[in-house]
């Protein structure tokens, strides 16, 4: 476990520095003060006490790709200008804001510090760093460009932040919508509809058909809450489990490739994904049955998993591999013949950014058209909903003369 060193250096213009520093050693805190260009004056190892230890909220600090994104174009611009790798790790573990990626970078720059390459140390890190990050640092370290497989990373890595968002802004206004229309109906029949019904009882008489069924469900909801919203959570739970499983999480995928609205852009992003993680690791020069088995970790969705793995056995046996996927349905044939091409003229990579590039173009018209028809869907529902519960409570008020009688 690293320790807090406070220093004080004279930097190359004689000026006196002071600060703290974590590593695992005096030892380590002088080399790598030297290696910054500091001459070291007074290095002490600072006491922490209750209260100056770190505490660590549950709810923050998660490493989000934008935050890797961030830092692998930061590290690609500082390898580029000559920094050394311990140097610059420094440097982005310092203005690093995310405290848990501030950690885990101090750890990957003590690791490179007893001789372990960046990709050993960054594989010690699964939740920040995943295989496609690893393979292609691993691939930028033989080839000696690190800085270009760096920006390479950084670009696959915004594309994704920007699709992700494009989804997200597209399910925000349907389920805050969706949210609305519950809870308005919720409070109606818990709190609006006894009052009417209380009302009717006054003024006996048989009441219209939808009425007592609005009743009814008033009744039940109220009288049975604790198991309605009981079983809401142990369905969720369930659901989640069950989603968690091998079997599970294939029978899921499937059903939202196949879902009416929704399955063409869950369709459309899983082949976005596909193609642009393939052409980055073959870019960068991973072997391709080492990319084919990271697309298969790296893709979301286990359909296009379980073809990319089929694929990769037939590319073992010596077989291409666009011919193969053309078995599968859930590849497209446009997207097996470009693949085709692409092979034909050895230029696989940049026919797969073209197939990316494409599906990223028509995502955003998928998100476009499915804004304008959700919308007025999601009105028209409200509407239903609210509308039908105030006829059906208002209904026996045109027969109120014949009830009063």
């Amino acid at each position: 476990m690293s320790t807090t060193f406070a220093y004080r250096v004279r930097d190359r213009s004689g000026k006196i520095v002071s600060g703290t520093i974590e590593a695992d050693s005096q030892q380590a805190v002088v080399g790598r003060l030297r290696e910054m260009g500091y001459a070291p004056l007074n290095i002490s190892q600072q006491s922490r006490n209750v209260g100056q230890m770190e505490i660590k909220l549950p709810w923050g600090g998660k490493i989000k790709p934008r935050d890797i994104a961030v830092l692998s174009r930061q590290f690609a611009v500082m390898i580029n200008s000559g920094l050394s790798l311990l140097r610059a790790l420094n440097i982005l573990a310092e203005q690093t804001e995310n405290p848990s990626l501030r950690a885990v970078l101090g750890e990957v720059r003590s690791d490179v510090e007893r001789g372990q390459s960046l990709s050993q140390a960054l594989q010690k890190h699964p939740k920040a760093f995943n295989k496609l990050y690893i393979a292609m640092v691993k691939s930028g370290e033989s080839s000696g460009a690190l800085d270009a497989t760096l920006n390479r990373m950084a670009d696959t890595l915004e594309k994704e932040v920007a699709l992700r968002q494009k989804i997200k802004s597209a399910m925000t206004y349907p389920v805050a919508i969706f949210g609305l229309v519950v809870l308005i109906v919720t409070a109606m029949l818990m709190f609006v509809v006894p009052m009417f019904e209380d009302l009717y009882k006054d003024l006996g008489g048989t009441l219209p058909l939808p009425t007592r069924a609005l009743i009814g469900l008033s009744n039940l909801i109220k009288s049975f809450w604790f198991i309605w919203f009981g079983g809401l959570f142990a369905a969720s739970w369930a659901f989640k489990r069950w989603k968690a499983t091998g079997p599970g999480q294939a029978a899921w995928d499937r059903i939202k490739l196949r879902l009416p609205i929704f399955g063409g852009l869950v369709h459309k992003t899983a082949l976005s994904r596909f193609a642009r993680t393939l052409a980055a690791l073959l870019r960068s020069g991973v072997p391709i049955l080492q990319g084919l088995d990271i697309v298969k970790d790296t893709v979301n969705n286990e359909v296009v998993a379980h073809a990319v793995s089929e694929v990769q056995s037939s590319v073992k046996e010596g077989a291409s591999i666009a011919k193969p996927l053309e078995k599968h349905a859930v590849f497209p044939p446009m997207v097996v013949q470009m693949m085709m091409v692409g092979e034909e003229t050895g230029a696989l990579d940049h026919m797969l950014e073209k197939i990316a590039d494409f599906y990223d173009q028509e995502i955003d018209a998928t998100v476009d058209a499915m804004t304008s028809l959700i919308e007025p869907l999601l009105i028209v529902v409200m509407g239903a909903a609210v509308g039908g519960m105030v006829v059906a409570l208002y209904m026996p008020m045109f027969n109120i003369i014949n009830l009063i009688e």
